[in-house]
């Protein structure tokens, strides 16, 4: 029902408000994420990627790979995970599919993972986690 929910709104944003007035409540422009994740976080951006890969095909209306990892970003956060959103464009020329975007949490690829290798990164985006569900590493007795 997250993912739906999320979905939705990110769709709805995208066709609603231009992207350069957007961009900046996407988080922290040009910096990135850790790319080491606590095991925990890791469990939650793995649960969010399935919740967004279960739930977008299934949907009644179509989500781009930006709406995917606007809705993923906007989940992670909810958890209190930070993750980074990459946009890129295609190393060809002549590239059919243009632009991509795809969303990163710790070593994990959330979204878009599978086409990310052939896209340039033009920009991204970090967004801090936050709220009460950040743990902190226990140290060893």
């Amino acid at each position: 029902m997250e993912a739906t929910l999320c979905l939705f709104v990110a769709r709805l944003v995208l066709r609603l408000v231009p992207f350069r007035r957007l961009s900046p409540y996407l988080g922290k422009h040009m910096q990135e994420s850790a790319e080491d994740a606590m095991p925990r976080n890791r469990v939650d951006a793995y649960r969010v990627a399935r919740g967004i890969h279960y739930t977008y095909p299934r949907l009644p209306w179509h989500s781009t790979c930006l709406v995917q990892a606007i809705a993923a970003m906007a989940m992670l956060k909810r958890r209190g995970q930070e993750s980074t959103l990459y946009v890129g464009v295609g190393r060809e020329t002549n590239e059919a599919s243009g632009a991509h975007a795809w969303l990163r949490s710790g070593d994990l690829v959330v979204t878009g993972g599978s086409e990310k290798d052939h896209f340039k990164v033009l920009s991204y985006y970090m967004q801090p986690g936050g709220g009460s569900n950040t743990q902190e590493p226990m140290a060893d007795d």
